[in-house]
Order: C-alpha cells, then structure tokens, then sequence
C-alpha cells in the first residue's frame, strides 16, 4: 500500500485506471482543481467525469475544501477521470489516514485492474477466431 508523501507541503496520491496515469497534489484552499494547467471545466467538460473525480471529497463532506493540481496522461478521457478519482483519495488518505474507512468503503482506494487483453498469435483479435471453413 501506498505510504504517506508530503511534496512541499501539498499532499500527493497517484491513481490509476486502464492506461491513464494521475499525479494529484493536494492542499488546503478554496477548491480550485486544475488538470494539466487548464480549468477543470475545460479539460472535463461532461458533467459526468466532474462527478466521478469530485466523489472522494463528496463522501468527506470536504467538497470545495482543497486546491487540486493534477497531471494526467495516458487513456481515454474516462479512465482518466477515473485516475484522478484514485489519485485523489491516495491523497486524501495522506493528509489524514483516519479517513480510510468512509474511502475504501466506497472502493475509491481499490485499483480497477481491468485492462485491455492482449493480441494473440493466430488469431485476430484477443479472444476472436479466424473464420472457421468446414469445406
């Protein structure tokens, strides 16, 4: 398990999701959220993916608490989302472990390890076949 890191005085977490990678750094503040240097809003327009990377600090009733830096790269813009979720309770989690409990309760601590299977030979696909002839 991950253990506390304290980066000049900003809490960090890293999350994971498919291929997208999130380095969260999170400090005290008015709740600014800033995502590869540009708004929140504009990196994640849908309100869906603002929804998913906000769940952490929903369930701490710390919503608008925190200035969130993120770097993230990698995956589509869901997974991404889903990165920075991850990456934001690891962070959470450093600045206060006592919050533990109320996190992985809600699996915002667990790693979805469900990634894209690789080609195989002989085949086309993952799982797909050739097409079978009979004659």
């Amino acid at each position: 398990m991950s253990r506390p890191h304290v980066v000049h005085g900003r809490h960090y977490g890293t999350g994971k999701r498919k291929n997208a990678v999130a380095r969260v750094f999170l400090k005290e503040g008015g709740g600014t959220v800033t995502i590869n240097d540009r708004s929140f809003e504009d990196y994640f327009p849908r309100d869906v993916l603002r929804m998913i990377i906000e769940q952490p600090l929903v369930t701490l009733e710390k919503h608008g608490q925190f200035d969130i830096e993120v770097n993230v790269h990698g995956g589509g813009v869901a997974a991404q989302a889903e990165a920075v979720r991850h990456g934001i309770s690891r962070a959470l989690l450093s600045w206060n472990p006592e919050v533990r409990g109320s996190l992985k309760r809600e699996g915002y601590l667990t790693r979805d390890a469900r990634k894209k299977e690789r080609k195989k030979p002989g085949q086309p696909g993952a799982r797909k076949k050739f097409q079978y002839s009979k004659r």
